[in-house]
């Protein structure tokens, strides 16, 4: 008897492997796995290991491998059918009764399939001929190779609405087949039907299985739409599929994380540097289908989607749908790229450390809802402040898992606490969270910048900076509290680099719209407003680790620090526009260059006045001289 995949994947889904293994083996809890006795050959040592997260057990020593039916069945000696059966009973599934109305449907599936891998062929076949040139320029140009070519069987649909029809039709498939495996399109005028792919490159996608389903494409030129995907059909449901599924199972068996991407080019981007966890939607936002067959890939997927507008629209889309089907070990991680880089573009400039390196800086889920609930909010009066905590508590109650959900509502609660209605104490790294105490004591517009996360890559370097503004810049964000001694002198430095310049601002905004953040919170506002490559830069640099004040968090040392280096750096900014100034000489001078000279003059001999420490980080190395 055969049983629709649906079915099957139903009960897979609604019993873990352990449960069903658990009833006959002892299985001891290692991770994320669990280990026992294989009951399928004689041994002494554990060498049997099963897996909730993918779904499968396997011994290591007989070979024995495979999901809860495979294990019924060796378990009880039971053929397909009983094994399935028995497991639905347990499941709580009503076990469908074949008709002749499914027997044919089923035939008529198999029948699709072959037409849909004969396409597959048929593409493979044109990609590698003259009539494919333009397809194979297009993927060179993109810097694939031909075993990844080959690999994911990358083909090219020719110009003209019959090649394929015609194609298929020497091979006995039949308009109506072809129209059904969504191959062709029928005009609603009468006229002949029409090659639905048509001068773009070809991506197959497969199912689970790795069986040919559907097709996208990529259009060559500036024609619309850039990307199509095939329609729905008895095989495909846009929805319930994920592209190189089928692939990902395999690379997260081997140890890679799972990556969601944003669309082909990213999937076969990520498999070619060596993360062969990678899947993406097809051309819309994550579905609860599609979330489903992550959670069964891993734990923890990572949604790596384009740091633009749109990008960060389908990472809010997400997280809204992920939230109803969350449970405990069950979640998602959110790693977004700069405005302009997509995990394809990224790996090609950085390699495969670039893209590790973005995933390391990734955000949880909790974080992500936080942040898009914040976004574009005034919290300065109570009536807002409650229509803020009505909104998160809105959100949590759309978690079923009681659990999960508690959780949640506590962490929200915290945060909201030490963010709005903590006391005054100064900010400290222990905070933890978004949340901090308001170190003024006083209310404040707090309207900022967007807290969607934009999360760009780890790996661009920082042009050219001076080791004093880097070491300055760095000290505010660890220390925020120091920005209460002199935020204005912050404010006036010249900071030529302009990624140094930008984090600068933000530093100022977060103390003017923000200010009850405490070190965590803006550290994490930080990245997620845009600055996840810069920020850990800047704090794990060896020169601002090794700081006496960094490496005791001695905050009285910091702001001493603090102003002796806004001191140092005003000082040499005033000295040399006075050089330029003598460059000038006389003839050069007008009313207002005077006046500024005069400016620097008195800012200089203040700076004189102070004490500067030999040992102060603004020093080059070996450079012990005082500046006086």
């Amino acid at each position: 008897m055969a049983f629709p995949p649906q079915f099957l994947d139903e009960i897979r889904n609604r019993l873990t492997c352990s449960s069903v293994v658990g009833r006959r083996v002892r299985l001891v809890k290692k991770g994320r796995e669990f280990s026992g006795l294989c009951p399928f050959h004689n041994e002494k040592s554990p060498s049997f290991f099963v897996n909730d997260d993918k779904g499968f057990f396997h011994c290591f020593g007989c070979g024995a491998h495979g999901d809860v039916i495979g294990f019924m069945m060796r378990a009880d000696s039971l053929g397909f059918p009983e094994a399935v059966e028995h497991l639905a009973q347990e499941a709580g599934l009503e076990v469908p009764r074949q008709t002749p109305q499914d027997t044919a449907r089923e035939e008529r599936r198999k029948t699709l399939t072959d037409a849909v891998e004969a396409a597959a062929a048929w593409f493979e076949q044109q990609l590698w001929s003259a009539a494919g040139r333009p397809g194979m320029e297009y993927l060179r140009r993109r810097g694939l190779g031909e075993a990844t070519i080959r690999a994911f069987r990358l083909g090219y649909a020719p110009e003209g609405r019959d090649a394929l029809r015609q194609a298929l039709r020497r091979q006995g498939f039949e308009e109506a087949l072809q129209i059904e495996a969504g191959l062709l399109v029928r005009p609603d005028d009468g006229r002949e039907p029409f090659d639905f792919f048509r001068g773009r490159v070809m991506f197959p996608i497969a199912d689970r299985r790795g069986q040919t389903i559907a097709f996208g494409g990529r259009i060559l030129g500036d024609g619309q739409p850039k990307y199509l995907n095939s329609r729905d059909t008895p095989l495909f449901d846009k929805g319930r599929t994920l592209y190189a599924l089928d692939r990902a199972r395999t690379g997260v068996r081997e140890g890679c994380e799972a990556i969601v991407a944003e669309g082909y080019m990213d999937v076969i981007a990520l498999h070619e540097a060596g993360l062969r966890g990678a899947v993406a939607p097809l051309g819309t936002a994550l579905t609860e289908g599609q979330l489903e067959l992550l959670w069964r890939l891993a734990p923890e997927p990572f949604i790596c989607l384009d740091g633009d507008a749109a990008g960060r629209r389908a990472a809010r889309r997400a997280a809204e749908r992920a939230l109803p089907l969350l449970k405990p070990g069950r979640s998602l991680r959110f790693a977004l790229l700069p405005p302009g880089d997509d995990p394809d573009s990224l790996i090609r400039a950085a390699g495969r450390q670039g893209m590790e390196d973005v995933l390391r800086q990734s955000i949880p889920l909790v974080d992500m809802v936080w942040a898009a609930t914040l976004e574009d909010r005034q919290i300065d009066t109570p009536e807002r402040r409650a229509a803020f905590q009505a909104e998160l508590d809105r959100q949590v109650t759309l978690i079923a898992d009681p659990a999960v959900q508690e959780m949640y509502r506590q962490e929200f609660r915290q945060r909201v606490w030490r963010m709005l209605r903590g006391p005054a104490p100064s900010r400290s790294r222990s905070g933890g969270g978004s949340g901090g105490g308001d170190r003024r004591g006083q209310a404040r517009s707090r309207g900022g910048p967007p807290m969607v996360p934009t999360l760009p890559a780890a790996t661009m370097p920082v042009p050219n900076p001076d080791r004093g503004l880097k070491i300055l810049v760095a000290t505010a964000i660890i220390f925020p509290e120091v920005l209460d001694e002199d935020a204005e002198s912050f404010a006036r430095l010249d900071i030529a680099d302009p990624e140094l310049d930008r984090l600068r601002r933000a530093l100022l905004e977060v103390q003017d719209k923000r200010p009850r953040l405490d070190r965590e919170g803006v550290r994490l506002h930080l990245i997620t407003v845009g600055f996840g490559g810069i920020v850990p830069r800047l704090l794990g640099s060896s020169i601002f680790k090794a700081l006496a004040f960094v490496r005791t968090d001695d905050e009285a040392a910091a702001r001493e620090n603090w102003k002796k280096m806004l001191l140092e750096l005003h000082k040499r900014e005033a000295s040399e526009e006075l050089r330029r100034a003598a460059d000038l000489g006389a003839d050069g001078l007008t009313e207002g260059w005077a006046r500024r000279i005069e400016e620097m003059q008195r800012e200089v001999a203040r700076a004189q006045e102070q004490e500067i420490d030999d040992e102060s980080p603004l020093l080059a190395p070996g450079d012990t001289t005082r500046r006086r």
